[in-house]
């Protein structure tokens, strides 16, 4: 069960940390985060975090059941 909600989060935290990226870099318009070099820095940090809990989630192994 551990390993969905980790997953849910990385993948959500991809998804998020591209959005406040695009933002960022004024690729997404409309939003007072446009073209704010902050927004991108934590969009980047959200984006890789999640990179991360994804790639960790994907490659550790299950447990065997006895």
């Amino acid at each position: 069960m551990r390993r969905w909600i980790t997953f849910a989060v990385g993948v959500v935290l991809v998804l998020v940390g591209a959005v406040w990226v695009l933002q960022g870099i004024g690729v997404i318009t409309g939003s007072f985060m446009t073209g704010q070099k902050l927004w991108f820095l934590i969009g980047l940090v959200a984006f890789l975090a999640g990179v991360v809990l994804v790639a960790a989630n994907l490659t550790k192994r299950r447990k065997p059941t006895s």
